[in-house]
């Protein structure tokens, strides 16, 4: 079977994948708040009681009624009687009635009559007589019931990712568990005779895995939870039994390795074997990235992706991403954009959409210039480590020029 007899346009590719496969949810679970950082939450969050629940003291000093304090002047204070103790923790015993001030501290309930705090440093005391030196209005020094949160308010949706501020509020509430959309399982594994996983000695004429490191993170970054499978020979008995497993045992497959046009690029014959429809794309024109192989076994989407790291990583980025991210029940993040001037003219491949990776940096006029990162050789890691992010250049355009105004896509905030 010859592989890449006609590759198919970057467009093409998305619109095939997205005809075959419409990423969704993949169910929800409930779990402990403690458990819930970054999860994504599948239901509205009503509250069911005000916050705080109860009108509470800002401050440190006295519940009074606040009429009682009308005409109080720095030179002509108005006495109050001190009727008791309002202690934070627990519901006030006491009632403030004309003539009288509660002691109070700070977070503590304001007392049945009272409905002002007068801060305890525009005071003064002696034994049970408070002397009040100006008068203050209702309400003053006084959150009142449900000032933060209203019972029946809808304080979170769904879809809201939660974090630290949000799991506060779910607590808030006295929620201990939250229903979240569960994680889809990505299994990820690498092809090719020459890798050898990270950790033990390095026989010569071999390279450690970078691919199912660096693709595994990347799904972790998407809202996804990788399944690494380790390395494996581009045997087709062997990659079969692999992704049998890997289906039966994951949301989603990607592999890296095994799917160019050598001899030993047994990955597409090897997908077509098992499920329909099996291969839906099999080859890309877009440099890098043109050998990338997408197919779907029984719904469930595989994506072998090319050998090169800064291939693997990128197509990832642009393909895979939006995926598992949909698949998380996440919102499906714009890839963020900054317009720069290029520092050089830059060349596509003929015919093929093509991804430059840059560097951003400023030139003695601030602006931000982008420079091309030097590709380097099959296998380079270091590219996308040093880039910032890719210009794309358009199957129809012949160069970019130097010092024109173009669009990056950022890999991160610059």
């Amino acid at each position: 079977m010859e592989m890449f007899r006609k590759l198919i346009t970057f467009d093409e590719a998305q619109q095939v994948i997205q005809r075959h496969f419409k990423p969704k949810p993949l169910g929800v679970e409930e779990i402990p708040l403690l458990e819930a950082n970054d999860r994504v939450l599948a239901e509205d969050i009503t509250a069911t009681l005000d916050i705080p629940p109860f009108n509470r003291s800002t401050v440190d000093g006295y519940a009074v009624k606040a009429e009682d304090t009308f005409g109080a002047e720095e030179n002509k204070p108005i006495k109050l009687k001190v009727c008791g103790t309002v202690n934070v923790g627990e519901p006030p015993k006491i009632k403030v009635t004309w003539g009288t001030a509660a002691e109070i501290v700070t977070g503590a309930p304001i007392p049945e009559g009272a409905d002002v705090v007068l801060m305890v440093e525009h005071t003064v005391r002696k034994n049970d007589v408070v002397y009040v030196y100006n008068a203050v209005a209702k309400d003053e020094n006084v959150m009142k019931a449900g000032a933060d949160i209203q019972k029946g308010e809808t304080v979170l949706k769904t879809g809201q990712q939660l974090y630290s501020r949000e799991i506060g509020v779910l607590a808030a509430l006295g929620l201990a568990k939250v229903r979240v959309y569960a994680v889809p399982r990505v299994a990820v594994f690498s092809t090719g005779a020459e890798i050898v996983e990270p950790g033990g000695k390095l026989p010569r004429g071999k390279i450690y895995d970078i691919n199912a490191y660096s693709l595994s993170t990347a799904v972790l970054e998407s809202g996804g939870k990788p399944l690494y499978l380790g390395v494996f020979p581009d045997d087709m008995a062997k990659l079969q039994e692999t992704l049998k497993h890997a289906l039966a045992s994951a949301d989603m497959v990607i592999t890296s390795g095994g799917v160019s046009v050598g001899p030993k690029d047994v990955m597409p014959q090897t997908l077509n074997s098992l499920g329909k429809p099996g291969v839906i794309v099999c080859g890309i024109a877009t440099k890098p990235g043109k050998p990338t192989t997408v197919a779907l076994i029984d719904g469930k989407p595989v994506f072998s992706l090319p050998g090169h790291p800064t291939s693997a990583l990128l197509i990832f980025h642009l393909l895979v991403r939006p995926i598992i991210q949909s698949m998380a029940g996440r919102k499906v993040e714009n890839t963020l954009k900054v317009k720069v001037f290029t520092a050089m003219r830059m060349f596509p491949a003929k015919g093929r959409r093509t991804f430059i990776m840059v560097k951003l940096k400023r030139d003695k006029l601030n602006r931000l210039i982008a420079e091309p990162v030097p590709v380097g050789l099959s296998g380079a890691i270091t590219t996308l480590a040093k880039a910032d992010g890719f210009v794309e250049i358009a199957e129809s355009q012949q160069f970019i020029d130097a010092e024109e105004e173009i669009t990056v896509n950022l890999f991160r905030k610059v």
